[in-house]
């Protein structure tokens, strides 16, 4: 298990489009992945689950990740939302 945690920068936050986004590069992995906001955790690869949380920008969320490529899959998530989506 490996897990980190990030700062949502973007102002508008894990709306549709950037979460849909999260949710096709959470995909990319074979790990099992999460994402929690507030002591609630979601599959980081639905999303229903992540549009769920209602993560706006300036909010801190935890990524988890159990697998063989559990490091690049949280690393890679942190570096997308890092980017701020391209908004």
């Amino acid at each position: 298990m490996y897990d980190k945690e990030v700062l949502v920068e973007n102002q508008v936050g894990l709306h549709a489009r950037p979460a849909t986004f999260f949710i096709q590069k959470a995909n990319e992995y074979k790990s099992s992945i999460w994402i929690e906001k507030d002591e609630r955790k979601v599959n980081a690869k639905s999303l229903l689950g992540v549009l769920s949380l209602g993560i706006i920008g300036g909010t801190t969320v935890k990524i988890f990740a159990d697998g063989p490529d559990e490091t690049d899959a949280v690393e890679g998530l942190v570096e997308l939302i890092n980017s701020g989506f391209a908004e």
